[in-house]
């Protein structure tokens, strides 16, 4: 059994190694990495990500990590490729392989065909001298001076490298296209911050039927009903033109019966709080949310530009959206 020096010097020999292969990478930011950004930005098709064992784990992390940033792109497997999937291929595409070695069966023999279809290559390679470096039109040197793992032979710090370049190659794509936290959103449309960014109170908010309604001269009564029917928890009420009038709540019904009014025989207007709290339909339900709690209230009635009610929204629905 291993103590736990040995472990803890263990650990920290593996982060000092690969810390160093990510360092050394800076000064092989060059014409190669420069050119595969003008290629990838000009190319009007896919980026293609391809690889092998390790290294394909690395490229399918790089392929999806340029899809989510802007990038078009997607991952070939390279045996795949050689058995149908280089159909995936076309003219307008840019192709991106990693091998370390560079001398990777299953990557050399896609070259031939890359070449054919003029595709431009760039190359991640730990070994510019290899097939992939010779073939490459923009190669990456991600070469490390030693792996992680004491007997050389699990790929960790090469692995770690190819990562690191392909986050820098990303990372240069979105900044290079202008690319915004609402773009990402697009591409993220369940995660929170993509829920944020996109979803609007129209897409959230009870409307035509849906929508709790009443006229003016409603009694408390008949309004309550409504509210019970619709179970939003409150109304929008109408001026005869179809305007909003205000909104009557489950807090306005408690305050009237607690001041003992008349609900068979009161018209809701003498009773509705207004004015209150609207927004447009395309307002972000975020900032909804922050409206409703800046005005500690638990529910909005959503109006067009003629003040017109089109649609409810409560606490509940942000809720349901997991905004809240």
């Amino acid at each position: 059994m291993m103590s736990h020096s040995r472990f803890l010097h263990s650990a920290q020999r593996v982060i000092d190694i690969e810390s160093q292969a990510v360092i050394d990478l800076r000064a092989r930011i060059d014409s190669g990495f420069f050119s595969a950004c003008d290629h990838i930005l000009k190319c009007r098709g896919r980026v293609v990500v391809t690889g092998m064992g390790k290294s394909g784990h690395i490229g399918r992390k790089i392929a999806a990590t340029l899809a989510s940033t802007g990038t078009p792109s997607f991952f070939m497997h390279a045996a795949e490729a050689n058995h149908g999937d280089l159909g995936m291929l076309t003219e307008q595409d840019v192709v991106i392989a990693l091998s370390n070695s560079g001398n990777t069966e299953e990557i050399v023999s896609l070259l031939p065909v890359l070449k054919r279809l003029s595709i431009p290559l760039i190359s991640m390679t730990g070994n510019r001298a290899s097939a992939l470096g010779r073939a490459a039109t923009c190669l990456l040197d991600v070469s490390v001076n030693q792996e992680a793992c004491p007997l050389g032979l699990a790929p960790t710090a090469s692995t770690t490298a190819c990562l690191v370049m392909g986050d820098a190659l990303a990372i240069t794509l979105l900044e290079a296209r202008g690319f915004k936290a609402e773009d990402f959103a697009l591409s993220h449309p369940s995660g929170a911050l993509g829920k944020r960014l996109i979803l609007t109170v129209n897409d959230l908010m009870h409307s035509g039927e849906q929508l709790p309604c009443v006229a003016i001269d409603t009694s408390i009564q008949d309004t309550l009903l409504v509210m019970t029917e619709k179970g939003l928890g409150m109304t929008c009420v109408i001026n005869k033109d179809g305007t909003l009038r205000g909104i009557y709540t489950d807090g306005d019904l408690r305050r009237s019966l607690l001041n003992g009014i008349d609900i068979y025989h009161t018209d809701i207007n003498s009773q509705l709080s207004k004015p209150c709290t609207t927004v447009q339909g395309d307002t972000l339900a975020a900032s909804a949310l922050a409206l409703m709690e800046q005005k500690r209230i638990n529910g909005l009635i959503v109006v067009d530009r003629h003040n017109r009610p089109i649609g409810a929204l409560n606490m509940q629905d942000l809720l349901r959206a997991k905004l809240v």
